[in-house]
């Protein structure tokens, strides 16, 4: 019963802040397009850095993840971001992106040099990935809001996530759920779209697509301004804390 109540009470409040963030910052719907589009431009020009392009590849990704995650801790701290928030933002978070992206490349080529070989024995391969996707789904799942709102080195961020998970795993999965299903009704019809159009233009081929573009980006936007807020506050309380004090 004190699961539902802190539920209840707790999700409540984080949509009212949710929204009227996102009311205020109505322009971070927009870095989507932006995101997409220097992704685009990223990978036409690597091949002119020749053995240097997974090192360009993996600095720019780095930095684009860096502004989008500075912007959102704009939002959550002081609800707004300037247009200098949107340049510092690029390197903001980079050494500790590129640290974390180092780190799931290593793991990502121990596992596929020792576990695998070992697992397959037992299990497809097919069925191996499946397992492993999911579970990093789960247990890393808070990791970019760890990100930017805990001042950790690249591993304690990733340890910390995964501690997070364990103590809050009821209060962060459900609303998240939820959350990505309704997201997933957007971006999954949009994804489809783009598929059968050849090309990410594809979204802008007909009035229905823009439409389905924009949803999708406003409840992106909802969305991770929503998770910015409920791990704010389930990290730096308890659930006899927020019960507590909703008593007074």
């Amino acid at each position: 019963m004190e699961i539902l109540r802190d539920l209840l009470y707790t999700n409540k409040s984080i949509v009212k802040d949710t929204v009227v963030s996102l009311s205020r910052n109505w322009l971070i719907i927009f870095m989507g397009l932006f995101y997409s589009l220097a992704t685009i431009i990223l990978y036409s020009v690597l091949q002119y850095f020749w053995i240097l392009a997974g090192i360009v590849l993996i600095i720019a990704t780095s930095g684009l993840i860096s502004n989008y995650l500075y912007l959102l801790n704009c939002i959550i701290t002081r609800n707004k971001f300037t247009f200098q928030d949107f340049k510092d933002g690029f390197t903001a978070y980079l050494r500790k992106v590129w640290g974390i992206l180092f780190v799931f490349w290593v793991a990502s080529l121990g596992f596929d040099l020792l576990v695998v070989p070992i697992l397959s024995s037992f299990i497809s391969p097919v069925a191996i990935r499946l397992m492993t996707t999911f579970l990093i789904f789960i247990f890393l799942n808070s990791l970019p809001e760890a990100i930017y709102q805990k001042y950790y080195n690249p591993w304690e961020t990733i340890k910390y996530t995964m501690e997070f998970i364990k103590e809050n795993w009821i209060e962060w999965i459900i609303p998240n759920i939820i959350l990505l299903a309704v997201l997933f009704f957007f971006t999954g019809n949009l994804l489809n779209l783009m598929l059968s159009r050849f090309s990410l233009l594809g979204i802008f081929l007909n009035t229905g697509s823009i439409i389905l573009y924009l949803l999708g980006q406003l409840w992106l936007s909802f969305v991770m301004i929503y998770r910015g807020y409920l791990f704010n506050v389930l990290s730096t309380s308890n659930r006899r804390k927020r019960l507590f004090m909703r008593k007074l």
